[in-house]
C-alpha cells in the first residue's frame, strides 16, 4: 500500500511563520488543477502498480477548491491509480468550512480534516496573520461533525513569543474540549525567508528560547496524555485507533508520491522533489515533462533517515531491521553511545527495538544524529 500527496499552492494570504510552497494569486487556479491531473498521468507508473491506501490534499490550503474541482482531482485519481481509500485527508482553514463547504467535502469522498487553528487566542490569531478567530475555529468543527466528519484533526503552536504557559495551557485545554480524534502540535520555527525570519534580522523580534519550547513541550504532553491521547510520534497526538495514517507513512519508510509543485515523492531508494513555481510547474507539465530533482538515496543516507525517523514514533528503532535491510548493527556501531543514553534516561532498550523516553523526545533530533553514519562506512 502507499500514498498519494497533492499539494494546493494557494492561501488566501500569507502567514507570517509559514515558509511552505504557495501563492496569494488564485488567477491559475484552474490551469493547476489541470496540471495536477496530468502529472497524475505522467507519474502513475511511480509506485510501481501498489495499490493507493491513502490521499492527502496538502497545501497552501486546499480548502480553497470549489467542490468540482475536488471532484476533478478525484477523478484523475481514481482514473490512474489502483485505489483502496482508507484515509482521504484534506487540509483547511476554519474560515473556509462553511456548512455548504463541509457537505460537499464529505459526499466528495474526503473522510478526514486537517483543520489549522494553531491558537484559540484572537491576539496570537492576528499576530501570526491568520485569516480566522477563535468563535470560527470552534464552529467550523461544531459544523464538521454535523456534516458527518468523525475523524478531525487540529493544528496548534508553541512557543509563541508573547504566549506564556498559562496561556498555552488554556490553548490545550479549548482545544481537548472540541474532542477531536487528532492533534497535532508545533514548536514556532522561524525561518528565513519569512515576515517572522526578516523581523528577527531587523531586530524587531525575539524568538522564544529552547528552554520554553520544551518547556511548553512538555505540558502538552502531560495535558493531552491525561485527556486519553497518546503520543505516537513527537508532534502527533491521537485517541485510540485514530493515528494519521499517511503521515505515519513518512515515518515508517513507505512509497508514496507527491503531486504539485514543490512536493516530494520516495519509491524506497530515491527522493524527488517538483519545482516550487505554480508558473514554471504548469507550464513543464503541459509539454509532458514532470520538473522535478532527483535524489539517489545512499546506504548511509537511508539509514540515517530511518534513524532520523523511527526514534521520532512510539514503534521506536528497530535494530533487527537495520540489520536485515542495510547490515548494519547499530548496537556494535553505537555501543557507548547506547549505553550513556540509557544512563542518562533518554532511551530505554526493548530488544529489537529501541524508545526514546519522554525526556529523551525533547532531544530527539540530536539523538538521532548521534547514531548517523558516514557516507563512507
Amino acid at each position: 500500500m502507499a500514498g498519494l500527496y497533492l499539494h494546493i499552492p494557494f492561501c488566501k494570504q500569507a502567514c507570517y511563520y509559514c515558509d511552505f510552497h504557495f501563492s496569494t494569486q488564485q488567477a491559475n487556479k484552474s490551469e493547476l488543477v489541470g496540471a495536477l491531473t496530468r502529472e497524475m498521468e505522467l507519474q502513475k507508473k511511480y509506485l510501481g502498480g501498489e495499490r493507493l491506501q491513502t490521499l492527502y490534499f496538502g497545501g497552501g490550503t486546499p480548502s480553497l477548491l470549489s467542490a468540482a474541482e475536488i471532484e476533478i482531482l478525484f477523478t484523475s485519481v481514481h482514473n490512474q491509480f489502483e485505489t483502496n481509500l482508507e484515509e482521504v485527508t484534506l487540509e483547511a482553514n476554519p474560515d473556509d468550512l462553511t456548512g455548504e463547504k463541509l457537505v460537499e467535502l464529505r459526499r466528495s469522498g474526503v473522510n478526514r480534516l486537517s483543520i489549522g487553528i494553531q491558537s484559540f487566542d484572537d491576539s496570537i490569531l492576528t499576530f501570526l496573520h491568520r485569516a480566522h478567530n477563535r468563535r470560527q475555529a470552534q464552529a467550523c468543527v461544531a459544523a464538521a461533525r454535523e456534516a458527518g466528519f468523525a475523524n478531525l484533526s487540529v493544528d496548534l503552536i508553541y512557543a509563541i513569543p508573547g504566549q506564556g504557559n498559562a496561556a498555552w495551557q488554556k490553548n490545550i485545554v479549548e482545544a481537548i474540549q472540541l474532542q477531536p480524534e487528532h492533534i497535532s502540535a508545533y514548536t514556532l520555527t522561524i525561518e528565513d525567508k519569512t515576515v517572522f525570519g526578516k523581523w528577527l534580522k531587523a531586530g524587531k523580534f525575539e524568538a522564544e528560547s529552547d528552554d520554553t519550547a520544551a518547556a511548553q513541550m512538555e505540558i502538552l504532553v502531560d495535558m493531552l496524555g491525561a485527556a486519553g491521547y497518546e503520543q505516537y510520534e513527537i508532534s502527533n497526538f491521537c485517541k485510540p485507533g485514530f493515528e494519521a495514517h499517511h503521515n505515519s507513512s513518512y515515518w515508517q519508510q513507505k512509497k508514496y508520491l507527491g503531486i504539485g509543485p514543490s512536493a516530494h515523492s520516495f519509491d524506497g531508494t530515491t527522493r524527488q522533489v517538483n519545482i516550487p513555481n505554480n508558473y514554471r510547474y504548469i507550464e513543464s507539465i503541459q509539454r509532458g515533462v514532470v520538473p522535478f530533482e532527483l535524489e539517489v538515496l545512499t546506504r548511509a543516507n537511508r539509514i540515517n533517515e530511518y534513524l532520523l525517523t523511527s526514534l521520532r514514533t512510539r514503534w521506536g528503532c528497530d535494530v533487527d531491521y537495520l540489520q536485515q535491510a542495510f547490515s548494519y548493527d547499530l548496537q556494535k556501531e553505537s555501543e557507548g553511545t547506547l549505553r550513556d543514553l540509557v544512563h542518562h534516561g533518554l532511551a530505554e532498550l526493548h530488544p529489537p527495538f529501541i524508545f526514546l523516553t519522554k525526556k529523551g523526545k525533547l532531544l530527539a533530533d540530536k539523538i538521532a544524529l548521534s547514531f548517523f553514519v558516514a557516507d563512507n562506512a
